[in-house]
């Protein structure tokens, strides 16, 4: 690839020091993204400018415009607090005829959107765990058709925010409790699904008009796994000691019943272009005992550190880190959007 003028975008409290040196490990590892994207992007040769973003759009323009990047490399996961609000930042760029990495804002907003995209994986008969929706403003009913145990999260948020081991209830009255509090602490609308008992599975996936899978990956829970009733709380996924102390991690998926792989891949790239995806995304699936498969969630943009899962599965296909984020970035060059349409009938 021939040497670009990339533009890092990140929140404004991930921007690295030139020199990380002097932070210390809790620090690095607060910004091992920014970190991992930036060094690797300049040890191929390219010139890296990275741009923190909170709630203010011009810095943005005037870099874009001053600049010239030949492409924006896209690390934001919200804008001014609000998760859905980054696809509005990559819809700026499309404005300003922007190249940028990863998802385009139609996919953004209908992958971010639990349960607008649920619906439209049900249409599409993509199974998916059933589902309803308890809104904080209207008064809180609980339907009859439920089955117990159920899930209850965020219908916005993600990185597992307002996830604990409390999300799973067995009855209306912590039912009611679990909403409430969603309700309360992550100001958005609660999405209570049937629990899905079984393997957690996830699968990367690459590519706009032509789709490449990644290696099946599992989320093992250790210890957590006791009672058959695991799941990927917030502490689970993010926090190192409680990790270690749980033998909790990922790895690639062992031990698959024959053809499970291939229908996870078809899966996976249904509904990448269900909701309208592109550059990068990975897939979670939870698996029953029987063999059938549910997606949980469609996540565009995810972590791509290179300790990270996406990168490691990608390792395990022979894509190196340093191919990874090229791949990326040739991506984002080749998406067409519209206004190279327009650019070029």
């Amino acid at each position: 690839m021939k040497k670009l003028r990339i533009l890092v975008l990140m929140h404004s409290s991930l921007v690295p020091p030139d020199d990380p040196g002097g932070l210390s490990e809790q620090q690095v590892e607060e910004l091992r993204t920014e970190l991992d994207v930036i060094s690797t992007l300049r040890a191929a040769g390219h010139e890296v400018r990275p741009l923190g973003i909170l709630d203010s759009l011009s810095e943005l323009r005037a870099t874009v415009r001053d600049w010239q990047p030949q492409v924006c490399f896209n690390l934001l996961e919200e804008f001014a607090g609000v998760v859905a609000y980054d696809a509005h930042v990559v819809g700026l760029l499309e404005l300003m005829r922007q190249h940028y990495t990863g998802c385009n804002p139609r996919g953004m907003m209908l992958s971010r959107d639990k349960v607008l995209s649920k619906q439209i994986l049900a249409y599409h008969r993509i199974p998916t765990p059933l589902f309803t929706v308890f809104p904080r403003a209207a008064k809180l009913k609980v339907p009859r058709r439920l089955r117990y145990p159920l899930f209850v999260k965020s219908a916005t948020e993600d990185a597992s925010l307002g996830i604990s081991k409390a999300s799973l209830v067995d009855d209306e009255a912590r039912l009611r409790e679990r909403v409430q509090f969603i309700h309360d602490q992550t100001k958005s609308d609660a999405l209570v699904e049937e629990y899905i008992e079984g393997r957690e599975l996830y699968v990367g996936v690459l590519g706009n008009e032509r789709l490449t899978t990644l290696p099946v990956w599992e989320f093992s829970f250790g210890s957590m796994a006791g009672d058959g009733l695991a799941f990927a709380t917030r502490k689970a996924k993010w926090d190192r000691k409680y990790k270690a102390r749980h033998g909790i991690g990922a790895a690639a998926a062992e031990d698959l019943p024959e053809g499970t792989a291939q229908r996870i891949a078809v899966a996976a790239k249904r509904i990448f272009r269900a909701l309208y995806m592109t550059g990068y995304a990975r897939m979670d699936f939870r698996m029953r005992p029987d063999g059938s498969l549910f997606v949980l969630e469609a996540n565009c943009n995810p972590m791509i550190a290179s300790k990270e899962d996406f990168a490691r599965s990608a390792a395990a296909a022979g894509i190196a880190y340093p191919a990874l984020l090229e791949r990326i970035v040739t991506l984002g060059l080749n998406y067409r959007a519209q206004w190279r349409e327009l650019d070029n009938p």
